[in-house]
């Protein structure tokens, strides 16, 4: 189905299905008794389910519940506007274990983030269900991050919700790293991943940074921004670097060396995706995140930068992470849950997210733009899946940006041909990804099995398996016997049996778009990057809500043609690759209810021959105080 056709689609049901109609004048909805035992003093009962069910829902909750605001009810998000929360945040796990824990239902977990005011609703639609449970530990997840929304208020009454803003959290993290790191993700792999495409080094290294919020009617302003230093990095020799720009099909001048003369293909020096040493020092400030945004009938549309991670995994998203540095983009996102009739009767409520960005770090052809489309659907409240295409396309010296170019990459679904791929009619590099969450028959409080998978140039991975990239998982959020104990494990690889993945030239590699899926550098998607296979596992203990003690395993391989490792002694060709083994212990602790502590110990084992010949490793010591202070508003209550 043409993804135009789709998205005409959705914006009919959007007309037809999300038009504000004031309830005030039919009579009030009965309030269910409110269960004493288990209430909260700082927060007010959730909203109750229309007394008599309409045929529309017969038999099951409708994410969609009546709300109030100035005095009148409707049956439509409300009309106020939010900030995004953070992937790096505490509170993404724990409304993760909230819902393998049999509540959230109406959460979408391939697409994030969520806003503050999406996230207040998937609570108060839950918050009943969890009183009347009386489950503690979902209790206690329910306090603290009704707790952190404090200043998020619900509206019951004809008092506006007014101005919210202020400093929403402010933090200084420390990392002491001893030993071989890796900060190449496009080639040889990272020590650290989902790391915002951050500098590191051996030796001392510091984030010190602040985010603010800014909320008004519909209106909202999100600014995250950090200083960094990590001390030089000794990259890649001149000759390391040469071969692996070859690998690439990326030319350095045809004599090898740094004298040799500019010819045609020569590239500057260095690429950002590969890191040629000696590299300075850094001390950058740096804009995580900062973006502007209006919500209209259930959208956020905004400007700048915001995160995205469109997959349901906790180690890695296929199709996009925080692995890099984010975009500034134009952004379309429906933040609630969109009912339409008829079709949401089979395949349940619908979110979407469209983003529109260029992309840095690119050198043939440079400054090349990107676009992602993502459609998830809750067909019930226990089974979720999701489908996903990027667009990489244009850049200097082969295809303009343009409406047209857009459009060719967004409507067309068709193969391209040689000639087409070469031009500037190219619609662009196609990656195209499909995930799935299901809490499973009779332990729908205890395992989410849940699969994210990637692929180019075919329509959908699961049109071509042979050829995609997977990453599947499964979650227990309890052991029997420790009931505060959660192990979850995904496994994960982009080194499919097909002849195609040789070289690295498989998942996230295009043979036009040379630097393929990344930005600045580093890929967008699943840190595992191309033609490697691994895994991760965390066992982790609750302390409380928001404080845990986790331990993590962590093993990635690439294939051995992946990178030619050169000639030993003998002339004969060293075939290598990459092996990767880390054990993380993580602890997140309160030193009060606004101050947080986040403490990590790493050692990493490498074989990296290409690189460094013998085994190598790392020690890394980490920690980070964040306070999170209240927000001011302009609200009387």
């Amino acid at each position: 189905m043409r993804w135009a056709c789709i998205a005409s689609w959705l914006l009919a049901g959007v007309c037809a299905a999300q038009a504000p109609v004031a309830l005030s004048d039919a009579p009030a909805p009965q309030q269910a008794p409110l269960l004493q035992a288990f209430a909260l003093p700082a927060r007010e009962p959730a909203l109750p389910a229309p007394a008599a069910a309409t045929p529309e829902y017969q038999g099951q909750k409708p994410f969609i519940q009546p709300y109030s605001y100035d005095g009148k009810q409707y049956v439509t998000p409300d009309p106020l506007g939010s900030t995004y929360i953070s992937m790096d945040s505490w509170m993404y796990p724990a409304l993760m274990r909230l819902y393998s824990l049999g509540y959230l239902d109406t959460s979408f977990l391939a697409l994030r983030p969520w806003t503050r005011r999406s996230v207040l609703h998937m609570l108060d639609q839950s918050e009943s269900d969890i009183r009347f449970d009386g489950n503690e530990q979902a209790l206690e997840l329910l306090d603290k991050l009704y707790y952190a929304l404090r200043d998020e208020p619900r509206k019951d009454g004809p008092t506006n919700r007014g101005a919210v803003y202020g400093l929403e959290s402010a933090y200084a993290g420390v990392r002491l790293v001893h030993g071989t790191v890796l900060r190449d993700s496009w080639n040889l792999g990272t020590t650290f991943n989902n790391d915002y495409g951050r500098p590191y080094s051996n030796g001392f290294n510091t984030y010190n940074g602040l985010s603010t919020v800014s909320e008004a009617g519909p209106f909202s302003l999100y600014v995250r921004a950090e200083y960094q230093h990590a001390p030089t990095y000794g990259g890649y020799t001149y000759a390391q670097a040469a071969q692996l720009s070859l690998n690439n099909r990326i030319l350095y001048p045809a004599q090898f060396g740094p004298e040799a003369p500019n010819q045609w293909g020569t590239v500057d020096r260095p690429q950002a995706t590969i890191p040629e040493g000696p590299l300075p020092s850094q001390n950058n400030f740096r804009i995580l995140e900062a973006n502007l945004s209006a919500h209209v009938l259930g959208h956020e549309v905004s400007l700048g930068k915001s995160d995205a991670w469109l997959g349901p995994g906790l180690g890695g998203a296929m199709a996009w992470s925080n692995n890099a540095e984010n975009i500034y983009s134009f952004r379309i996102n429906r933040v609630e849950p969109l009912h339409i009739p008829l079709f949401s009767r089979i395949f349940g409520d619908v979110r979407y997210d469209f983003f529109l960005g260029s992309l840095k770090g690119h050198t043939y052809p440079r400054d090349p733009w990107v676009h992602s489309e993502i459609i998830s659907l809750h067909p019930t409240a226990n089974f979720q899946f999701s489908f996903q295409r990027s667009i990489i396309f244009g850049g200097a010296g082969h295809a303009p940006v343009n409406l047209h170019t857009f459009l060719e990459g967004f409507v067309g679904t068709s193969g391209t041909d040689f000639l087409t791929k070469y031009s500037r009619n190219d619609p662009g590099a196609r990656f195209s990804s499909t995930t799935f969450a299901y809490r499973l028959p009779f332990l729908r409080k205890y395992v989410t099995l849940y699969a994210d998978s990637t692929t180019h140039d075919d329509i959908f991975p699961v049109s071509a398996p042979r050829r995609a990239g997977w990453r599947p998982g499964i979650y227990f959020s309890r052991i029997p016997g420790v009931q505060r104990l959660d192990f979850r494990v995904e496994g994960v690889y982009t080194d499919y049996v097909t002849s195609r993945s040789t070289d690295g030239e498989g998942v996230y590699f295009e043979t036009v778009q040379l630097q393929g899926y990344t930005n600045k550098g580093f890929i967008m998607g699943d840190w595992i990057g191309r033609e490697a296979k691994g895994g991760q596992a965390w066992l982790t203990y609750h302390l409380s809500g928001d404080e845990t003690v986790s331990v993590q395993y962590l093993r990635k391989k690439n294939a051995k043609d992946f990178i030619n490792s050169g000639l030993d002694s003998n002339g004969h060709e060293i075939n290598g690759g990459t092996t990767q083994n880390a054990i993380r212990v993580d602890l997140v602790k309160r030193l009060s209810r606004d101050v947080e502590l986040k403490a990590w110990y790493q050692n990493e084992r490498l074989q990296v021959p290409f690189f460094k010949p013998g085994p190598q490793g790392s020690n890394t010591a980490a920690f980070q105080f964040t306070w999170f202070p209240a927000l001011h508003s302009t609200s009387h209550f």
